[in-house]
């Protein structure tokens, strides 16, 4: 057999393989498991069976079952080899994202190695089948390029995900902090009032919210479970509405009037915000202006005037 079609054929299950765990790795699995779990255990209760633990997993999808717990095992090798500070500042990451989909940080660098292998064997394949003649160095230059842009891809969409949680918990906040201030101005505790706003909101405040009232009833005492918060979130205007109300506890102050001047405080904040993006629009607006607009409007206004020109006696003096 053809060594070259051997190699080819590898790297194409490669690509296939690691596409399926970067799928499976970046979809929501921990809930999904959860749900199956649940399910397949409530069916076993009904009918009154013996449950059987090797059975119910038997019973889980062939992704859940093989794929997940191999991107697991493979993320426990990298972290035999990867520095302490840099699964630290990949925790401290997943924490500000809100842990999306339940990964942990070994999951996340198999993740890393996979989307590595993936874009990797996708630049192998474009260089081997594509009709240019690259020399060698160059197709090894390029398929390393595309295996650190795969290796940073995971980066990328885990700072994409703590951007855009962090800027809809920024927006949310006045308008939760309206709710908790009329809730404990009828005459609801705080603990009471953040309650209310986690069941009556779904949104990713809301959601911390709620962990800080799980962690209370677990025993955490409640100016930590809200700094806790306030670090797994990482905005400035939570640490100081969160130094407010601490403040407030310790201090005797009326909790109704600290919610009241934050509220205002943050509904300031949010319009400042949005002021500061309007006055970035016209600067952001060049690079589409220059590069797809004034090109347009020199096409339409420029070619009539070069067609009579072409048409007209000046046209023999370029010939």
């Amino acid at each position: 057999m053809n060594p070259i079609g051997i190699i080819i054929g590898v790297a194409a299950l490669i690509v296939i393989g690691a596409a399926a765990l970067v799928f499976i790795g970046l979809r929501n699995p921990g809930s999904e498991d959860d749900r199956l779990l649940q399910s397949r255990l409530e069916e076993f209760n009904q009918r009154g069976e013996k449950i059987d633990l090797e059975k119910i997993e038997l019973s889980l999808p062939f992704q859940e079952r093989i794929i997940y717990p191999t991107a697991r095992k493979l993320g426990e090798l990298a972290v035999k080899f990867t520095p302490q500070n840099a699964l630290q500042s990949i925790s401290r990451k997943l924490e500000l994202a809100g842990s999306p989909g339940r990964l942990d940080p070994t999951v996340f660098l198999a993740l890393q190695f996979i989307a590595a292998v993936f874009f990797g064997g996708i630049i192998l394949l474009a260089v081997t089948f594509g009709q240019a003649t690259w020399p060698i160095g160059q197709r090894m230059l390029a398929i390393l390029g595309g295996a650190i842009v795969g290796f940073l891809f995971p980066q990328i969409w885990l700072t994409s995900r703590i951007n855009r949680r962090q800027k809809e918990i920024r927006k949310s906040m006045p308008d939760a902090l309206d709710l908790l201030t009329i809730c404990v101005e009828a005459g609801l505790g705080f603990d009471a009032a953040m309650a209310k706003v986690a069941e009556k909101w779904e949104s990713e405040l809301s959601l911390a919210f709620a962990r800080v009232i799980q962690e209370i009833q677990l025993g955490k005492i409640r100016r930590e479970a809200l700094r806790d918060m306030a670090d797994r979130i990482g905005i400035s205007e939570m640490t100081s509405f969160v130094a407010a109300v601490i403040q407030s506890e310790q201090l005797g102050v009326s909790m109704a009037k600290v919610l009241r001047i934050q509220s205002d405080q943050m509904r300031v904040r949010r319009r400042q915000a949005a002021e500061e993006e309007a006055h970035k629009a016209p600067v952001k607006m060049l690079i589409p202006m220059a590069l797809l607009i004034f090109p347009s409007l020199i096409i339409v206004l420029m070619t009539p005037a070069a067609l009579k020109l072409m048409n007209s006696a000046l046209a023999g003096m370029f010939q």
